[in-house]
């Protein structure tokens, strides 16, 4: 599982950003600009593995010809072409398909395939746990909410521990602002959904190619309820029926890139994801998942280089078109800082293979990409959550993804975050995915009252009105018991846990 909504222990080369010369203009333009080059047959005589997806990154001098005629030599069919990053998604059957292309200098920097299971595999993938609300707790605390206080905002502890319920009074965010949740796709007929959702900028970008039509952006009827709880985090609207979310003002886009039936998130569906947001006017996106199927992309090996490679264009052109990325840090309780980690976890498309990483080379994605906002968990005590991974360098802000050791003083007293969930449903669900949305909220609110702010001025101002956080003297560990803070580690002002501290909604509309 990629999505990081629950705590689990299983399941981030060249930052390049290149742009193609004009000899790439004349591509057909489709969906999010990508281009579909046709179908070319794969040489017979190397068609004789199993069938896999890969990005060709390609060289600002490469033609979309030579790229294609390329490919089709390797044993390739060109499923699609991002022209603007210089990217193109091909699947082959070719063991040596990667092999034969990087032989290819002049036209390719970089080939990799973006899973290790063949692409009709059929893949499992372990749901998180999500608490439903109970009908008991929904009316204790629609009994206890105050006038102007939505039904069930009672229960929302984190709204009020980033004073979002209090931004709200002063500026609820515009609705000329959209905020993308890249994400399992997300349900726009929930009633606290519906009237901040906005259809033309969604899509569902399975496979590398963006599909609009009607409902396409909606979870699979087997899959995850993680988008749709991650979007009413952001932007569930103030209209009495359930909760609010920390924007209630601004719109809600949903991009799908979790493959059918599972939370799996692949490279050609996340690069497709970044340019979609970016030529879609989308000033924010959440990302609240790790790109399978290595929960650690290695610049040391060909095939994760290409990985790491093709989302660095791709997130480097969405900040350039002004759509600011910001992602979840993980809940493996890992220091993204330090020297080695032993990742266990990868690859999760097939049996994992334990490795100790490099954390200097293997990067962690999309929280690891150049310009992207990484995001911590806490709960309600402010404690960082036991679950949370962090990082000296690594962690920029933190905000509530909840922690069910920390039980606050709500009717539910449910130390999780309460939101959405397809259905019409509310449920309670934690992690460093659920802190991932409060952020974005508070940037939707900063961009609301700053619409001329570019990525890298939001940011700024993110992290200049946070709430410094020092180390604390205490945390709960993964059995609820109280230990020693002893990895906490500050410097430059800031702490490996924290970040810049704690996001403050109240300051963002000041």
């Amino acid at each position: 599982m990629a999505h990081l909504g629950t705590v689990r222990r299983r399941a981030l080369a060249v930052p390049v950003g290149l742009a193609l010369t004009a000899s790439l203009a004349f591509l057909p333009s489709v969906a999010a600009s990508a281009a579909p080059l046709g179908a070319a047959a794969s040489a017979e005589p190397t068609a004789s593995g199993p069938e896999l997806s890969y990005v060709v990154n390609l060289t600002a001098y490469a033609t979309a010809k030579e790229a294609k005629k390329a490919v089709e030599r390797a044993g390739g069919t060109v499923v699609t072409a991002y022209e603007q990053i210089g990217v193109v998604v091909a699947h082959s059957q070719n063991p040596d398909f990667a092999k034969v292309l990087r032989a290819q200098r002049s036209l390719v920097v970089s080939v990799g395939a973006t899973r290790t299971a063949p692409l009709k595999a059929v893949q499992t993938d372990e749901e998180g746990t999500t608490q439903k609300l109970s009908a008991a707790d929904a009316a204790k605390a629609a009994a206890q909410a105050a006038p102007g206080e939505e039904p069930l905002e009672p229960n929302q502890w984190d709204l009020r521990a980033i004073k979002a319920d209090q931004a709200q009074k002063i500026n609820d965010g515009s609705p000329d602002v959209t905020v993308g949740v890249i994400d399992t796709g997300v349900d726009d007929t929930h009633p606290d959904l519906a009237a901040n959702f906005s259809k033309g900028q969604s899509a569902n970008c399975v496979g590398g190619v963006a599909d609009t039509t009607e409902g396409a952006w909606r979870p699979y009827a087997d899959g995850s309820d993680h988008g749709t709880h991650v979007a009413g985090t952001i932007a569930a609207a103030r209209n009495g029926i359930g909760i609010s979310g920390v924007a209630p003002g601004v719109k809600v886009a949903a991009i799908k890139v979790a493959e059918p039936g599972t939370s799996l998130f692949f490279t050609e569906a996340v690069v497709c994801g970044f340019v979609f947001a970016a030529e879609h006017h989308i000033a924010v996106t959440n990302n609240s998942y790790y790109v399978d199927p290595w929960y650690f992309n290695c610049k040391t090996d060909d095939d994760q280089k290409a990985l790491v490679e093709a989302l660095t264009r791709a997130s480097r052109y969405a900040e350039r078109k002004g759509t600011l990325t910001v992602a979840a840090a993980g809940n493996a309780n890992w220091d993204l800082a330090a020297p080695s980690i032993l990742d266990g976890t990868s690859p999760d498309d097939a049996t994992p293979v334990p490795r100790t990483i490099d954390p200097k080379v293997c990067l962690s994605l999309p929280a690891q990409l150049p310009g992207v906002v990484t995001v911590t968990a806490t709960g309600d005590q402010g404690l960082r959550s036991y679950y949370s991974s962090y990082g000296l360098g690594v962690a920029d802000v933190t905000a509530p993804g909840g922690d069910k050791w920390q039980v606050p003083a709500t009717p539910d007293a449910n130390g999780r975050v309460l939101s959405t969930l397809p259905g019409g449903g509310y449920g309670y669900k934690q992690g460093t995915s659920m802190a991932t949305p409060h952020v974005v909220g508070v940037l939707a609110l900063l961009k609301s009252k700053y619409p001329w702010a570019a990525p890298s001025q939001l940011q700024a101002m993110l992290k200049a009105q946070a709430d410094p956080k020092s180390c604390p003297d205490k945390i709960y560990d993964a059995t609820g018991a109280l230990i020693d803070a002893a990895t906490c580690k500050a410097k430059w002002g800031q702490t490996n846990y924290y970040g810049a501290g704690m996001v403050n909604a109240l300051d963002a509309v000041k």
